[in-house]
């Protein structure tokens, strides 16, 4: 397989549009922790968000979509989540434990992206908590 460096390796990578992109940058790796890839110009920057990757982009105009959300899967979701909070993030739901095994938190960002923060505290069947196992 040949490689790119232009593009991460992950699968899935989400595409966030925020207003101003350095600003959307230096937010998301001082408030989350994530890191900077590669810069394109000053319209469009990678981020490594733990082993994967996102994508921010210019807005170009338009109005945040808060029909959608980004879960990321972190080490330690009590330490992120009180960096978020002491760092800034608005606060939408407090650390709790869900049956599905996962300890998660959401949080909005200055421009109003939801997101997602989890970890994985317990290893249960889907149908433990009313879910249907496939292809795992």
């Amino acid at each position: 397989m040949l490689a790119n460096r232009s593009i991460p390796r992950s699968t899935v990578i989400p595409e966030l549009a925020y207003p101003d992109v350095g600003q959307a940058v230096d937010w998301l790796c001082d408030v989350f922790g994530f890191t900077l890839r590669l810069r394109i110009a000053n319209h469009r920057v990678q981020l490594n968000v733990g082993d994967g990757a996102m994508v921010v982009t210019e807005l170009g105009g338009g109005v945040v979509d808060q029909a959608h959300s980004v879960l990321v899967r972190v080490e330690n979701v009590n330490a992120h989540y009180e960096r978020a909070k002491q760092r800034g993030a608005r606060l939408l739901r407090e650390p709790e434990d869900y049956p599905y095994g996962e300890r998660q938190y959401s949080v909005e960002d200055f421009a109003g992206h939801r997101w997602k923060f989890s970890q994985t505290i317990a290893d249960v069947a889907p149908e433990e908590w009313g879910g249907a196992s496939g292809q795992l």
